[in-house]
């Protein structure tokens, strides 16, 4: 019995993994292009190298929990002006990696953070990587894209001048196929716990 609910399982697997990468894209355009976010940030410690987390960020403006749309946005993004105030999550811990949903919001856009990397971390200059997923409230495709955080030391000041660049690339089937590998994969988890706990 033990067999044949391993095979069954083998079965669903494959049938749903399947089905999650060829899944044809049948929604509207997908996004693309870069954004530019400038601002400052205040971390939990005033010595850079040994930031972990954002506790606050502040547009060009000085407005607290905001950042600011910079020049050199490019494809989708460029209908948003420059200047415009995007809507920052209250808090973001880069180290180690959180993923954060909704890091930010401008333009009938959000940015859900997935992973980060630090690259770079000194007393003068932090640079932190990663992915997230674009999603539009347009009717655009979710997106999946790479991002880049940058911020300087400013002369031991509690806040520190930043730049977050995301750049979004088109998927070849759109938001669609990334949510059936997700379903997928959490119900193969759930057998193979139950297969194991005799449960199958």
């Amino acid at each position: 019995m033990k067999h044949l609910s391993k095979a069954i399982l083998v079965a669903l697997a494959s049938g749903v993994l399947s089905c999650a990468l060829f899944t044809q894209q049948t929604q509207a355009t997908t996004i693309q292009g870069r954004i530019n976010l400038v601002g400052s940030v205040m971390f939990n410690t005033n010595s850079l190298p040994t930031a972990t987390e954002v506790l606050s960020w502040y547009d060009i403006n000085n407005n607290a929990g905001k950042s600011s749309v910079a020049r050199g946005t490019t494809g989708t993004f460029m209908a948003i002006p420059v200047g415009t105030q995007a809507i920052m999550a209250p808090t973001w811990t880069f180290g180690p990696s959180t993923p954060t949903p909704l890091l930010w919001s401008v333009g009938g856009f959000t940015f859900d953070l997935l992973s980060a990397t630090i690259v770079t971390q000194t007393k003068s200059f932090l640079n932190v990587t990663g992915t997230g997923i674009v999603q539009p409230n347009n009717g655009s495709t979710a997106t999946f894209g790479t991002w880049s955080f940058t911020a300087r030391n400013s002369s031991g000041k509690p806040r520190m001048v930043f730049s977050f660049v995301a750049n979004a690339a088109s998927v070849p089937d759109g938001g669609s196929a990334v949510a059936l590998l997700g379903i997928a994969l959490t119900g193969i988890e759930v057998l193979r716990r139950r297969l194991r706990n005799g449960q199958g």
